[in-house]
């Protein structure tokens, strides 16, 4: 069933989080951006912000009313709340016999995030599979999810940058989340989404929602999704990416990137990284860490004194057949959420839908895709 919360009842649900033992993070206004970080209080949170995006461009401005969700994603996602930008995997300590080694999980603590959307449910669900199925989960990213719990936000403001209904990963929020929240002027509609979610919801003791506030909150959410321009030409490109992989675009939008990562390091679902040892001055230990890397760095493809792809057509040309069309072979969809944050994040402008669409375009491949 789905409830109404009135706006001030948002803090009581921050409360419920306090006591049960959850540290709380949610959106908040940091250097011209929306970013999570460590949430006191629904006063922390972005009241009456607004964002304006396109590609290499975002900027904030104050709109004065009461809603704090009426923007949409900022640079960070879900993803290094659970996949650390940098962090030590073991350690090994010379002793009188030799060396000791031990591995160095992450200490942890029940954390609740507030203001997640739809596309980056989608994301972690991608890395989920990545991190935690097969043969070895990855102990560290599984200490952090364990005790995750998640407060979606339907999306009523998508930027201009923003393109989930393309790849169907929003602006609504179907799953993977423990509570929904879709803001209206007054306060928000709540929905379930588990047993978790379940016990926070029994606490607040909230009333059944309205039909007219129902049909409010799902007009909001229509519209958002109606009011979207960017798509790409299917959701398995595959076939279509790799059967054009001598285009003349390729040669046009590498003459633009810089190779700078910048639209990995944003990307929801991008989960390359380094390992490399940090050994102490005096040779008494050595720490083995793993960090964020990219496809898009000249270090990534290099093997053994052979460069792989010594050129910046060949790093983007790998970075979106990986992205749109591989990535099916590996985890059974696209690893494009249609966040749009490497386009808003991109300094030199380039926009992933258009070059898909430069690419794709008139490929015999595209039809059975879509």
């Amino acid at each position: 069933m789905t409830r109404y919360m009135p706006r001030p009842a948002l803090q009581e649900l921050l409360d419920i989080f306090a006591r049960r033992g959850y540290r709380c993070v949610g959106p908040q206004e940091r250097d011209g951006a929306i970013t999570y970080d460590t949430l006191g209080s629904v006063a922390d949170l972005p009241k009456g912000v607004r964002d304006s995006q396109q590609p290499g461009q975002y900027r904030l401005s104050h709109g004065g009313d009461a809603r704090l969700f009426a923007w949409a994603n900022g640079p960070q996602a879900l993803k290094p709340l659970l996949f650390a930008p940098a962090e030590p995997l073991w350690r090994a300590a010379k002793t009188d016999r030799g060396f000791t080694v031990e591995t160095v999980l992450p200490e942890t603590r029940p954390l609740a995030v507030i203001g997640v959307r739809a596309c980056d449910l989608a994301a972690l669900a991608i890395q989920d599979q990545i991190f935690l199925r097969g043969e070895h989960p990855d102990p560290y990213y599984a200490a952090r999810r364990e005790s995750l719990f998640l407060v979606a936000v339907n999306c009523t403001h998508p930027a201009a940058t923003c393109f989930c209904v393309s790849t169907g990963d929003g602006p609504h929020a179907i799953a993977g989340f423990d509570l929904a929240l879709t803001e209206l002027e007054d306060g928000f509609t709540v929905e379930m989404g588990s047993r978790a979610g379940e016990q926070v919801l029994a606490e607040l003791d909230l009333p059944p929602a309205a039909a007219s506030r129902i049909e409010a909150a799902n007009a909001a959410v229509r519209q958002a999704a109606a009011c979207q321009v960017r798509t790409l030409p299917g959701r398995n490109l595959r076939d279509a990416l790799f059967s054009n992989l001598h285009h003349a675009r390729w040669d046009d939008v590498a003459a633009r990137c810089l190779s700078c990562a910048n639209c990995t390091l944003v990307c929801p679902t991008c989960f390359c990284h380094a390992e490399g040892d940090e050994p102490a001055l005096d040779g008494g230990e050595s720490v083995h860490q793993r960090q964020w890397d990219s496809c898009f760095s000249e270090r990534h493809a290099y093997i053994h004194g052979f460069q792989v792809r010594p050129e910046i057509r060949h790093r983007y040309r790998q970075w979106l057949t990986h992205k749109l069309g591989s990535w099916h072979d590996q985890f059974g969809r696209s690893g494009c959420v249609g966040c749009g944050r490497c386009l808003a994040w991109c300094p030199a402008q380039i926009d992933l839908t258009e070059e898909a669409w430069a690419i794709c375009a008139g490929s015999g491949d595209l039809e059975e895709n879509n």
